[in-house]
């Protein structure tokens, strides 16, 4: 992007002085467009390639199969993902000694709450629709340990990803051989994306962050767009107990001169963005304000949308997902791609509203509102904060007509359990309490008492093996001919979504 002129730049001199004056006079907006005015210089501007295989099964070779199990093995031995050391110290030093892959293309880094996945796979497709050759990081997984890396909407291939780690392991040998910690499972795995993007090598690459932002081993980049997803509460132990608090966390992926594309927010975290957009003179897209959904309704299969972007609007979109919150994503994703073409900014034009249209309808997600059964109707949908739920819970009100729902539930043992079961509370009829095979997994019986709690004795039922939970879900929705419409939903983890699906035989 070039320079912006001297006349779109804020005056720094006071900087904290001007950015509390805006802020008192913005405030009495309404907070859930989180349209607070800020310092920073904003945009006022007046399918692709179908992605592949989203999720792909085991190697069909055993000498493969195997290769892939002993690297995930070793990856597995390293710390996991939820155990943390906040530094970049570790992944810094192993990009030097690869050569600094990551700087051998430009990117577009998401952080945010929820929707990042979905959100990155829409600006891929999008990349895709114009001939850009892409790389993608997203986390965590749903099924197979390749999705988290794609080249060109599709998950690297097995032989690609054990090659990938064979050539970083010296490295991350010799960068443990030297730090008091050794590299991370994350770290590990963002190395070898970032390895894998340069050996392509890719044209641009869309990078998802892990946690939070300042501190993430992605935040090595230096991403001309950052993309800000909506801000919730999540990972409170780690990031802060409030949307401001995580909002600081998060606003590390801003960059100098950077462009901002940030979703709606609650006020405290729109403030926390919004001045360190100040801070490093970073241009700000505000959903609401820069662009936005003019119009959604209901199509079959998914939704139809005219989205408002950066450089005009954009009519009779359709997105095969479900729920308010992918439109949402949709514009975010939308407006991202513009700022990286310079649209807004430096240029007043439209992107080409059939590559737009095509990029759109290509865009799969995975576990997200993801009907993989009927007869009864499974859906699978990853929420595992309360603000996923909530999303997910209107998202399946809005879009399916069940006459009844039943809830097939296991989180993990450090999320909200009980703000989101009440957040599904209004739409399950009876919820089948269960856990994933993992040692993160919550107890099922220790579920079960908090889902009690929220939806009485008579709703709640217990089995905490999840096939055994599949089958006592399709079993009561399939109960009564009365319910003939009744359907099932998989939810509160994305592990649990995973191995759900395996088990549906979507594996």
């Amino acid at each position: 992007m070039s320079e912006p002129r001297p006349s779109d730049r804020h005056d720094a001199s006071d900087p904290d002085d001007t950015f509390e004056e805006i802020v008192d006079e913005a405030t009495q907006r309404d907070p859930d467009l989180a349209v607070i005015e800020a310092g920073s210089r904003t945009l006022r501007t007046q399918s692709g390639h179908p992605q592949g295989e989203a999720v792909p099964a085991r190697p069909a070779d055993p000498e493969t199969d195997k290769a892939l199990r002993a690297v995930e093995q070793e990856l597995a031995g390293r710390w996991g993902e939820t155990k943390l050391e906040p530094s970049v110290t570790r992944i810094a030093a192993l990009m030097d000694v690869l050569g600094e892959p990551q700087r051998a293309y430009p990117s577009i880094h998401i952080t945010g709450t929820n929707g990042k996945t979905s959100t990155a796979r829409m600006i891929e497709a999008l990349l895709n629709a114009f001939e850009l050759r892409t790389g993608r990081y997203t986390s965590p997984h749903v099924q197979s340990i390749t999705e988290r890396i794609s080249l060109d909407g599709s998950p690297i291939e097995p032989e690609r990803f054990i090659e990938t780690y064979e050539d970083v392991k010296p490295y991350v040998e010799m960068v443990d051989a030297q730090q008091p910690y050794r590299l991370s499972f994350f770290e590990v795995l963002t190395g070898m994306a970032y390895a894998a993007f340069a050996d392509a090598p890719v044209d641009v690459a869309v990078v998802e962050v892990g946690m939070g932002g300042t501190w993430d081993a992605t935040n090595v980049i230096d991403s001309t767009v950052a993309v800000v997803t909506p801000i919730s509460l999540d990972h409170t132990d780690r990031l802060g107990t409030t949307p401001a608090e995580i909002a600081g966390e998060k606003a590390g992926v801003i960059k100098q001169g950077a462009t901002v594309i940030l979703a709606q927010q609650p006020v405290d975290a729109a403030q926390v963005m919004l001045k360190k957009a100040v801070e490093v003179d970073a241009t700000v897209a505000r959903e609401g304000m820069e662009f936005g959904v003019t119009s959604r309704e209901i199509a079959v299969g998914g939704q139809l949308l005219t989205l408002r972007g950066l450089g005009g609007e954009y009519e009779e979109i359709f997105l095969p997902l479900y729920g308010a919150h992918q439109a949402h994503n949709a514009a975010v994703a939308l407006a991202a791609v513009e700022a990286f073409f310079g649209i807004g900014a430096e240029q007043a034009r439209s992107l080409d509203i059939d590559a737009i249209r095509k990029a759109f309808a290509s865009v799969l997600s995975p576990g997200r509102l993801e009907v993989v059964r009927s007869s009864p109707t499974v859906v699978l949908d990853a929420a595992h904060n309360p603000a996923g739920a909530k999303a997910a819970a209107d998202g399946i009100s809005e879009a399916f007509s069940f006459s009844r729902l039943i809830g097939v539930v296991g989180t993990s043992g450090d999320k909200d359990a009980r703000g989101l079961l009440e957040a599904f509370e209004p739409i399950f009829a009876e919820v089948v309490v269960t856990q994933n095979s993992t040692p993160r997994a919550m107890d099922a019986d220790e579920l079960a008492a908090v889902a009690v709690e929220v939806f009485g004795d008579d709703r709640v039922q217990v089995e905490p093996r999840l096939d055994d939970a599949l089958e006592a879900a399709i079993t009561l929705a399939e109960e009564d001919d009365e319910y003939a419409g009744a359907g099932v939903l998989v939810t509160g983890s994305v592990i649990t979504v995973g191995e759900a699906r395996l088990l549906l035989g979507r594996g």
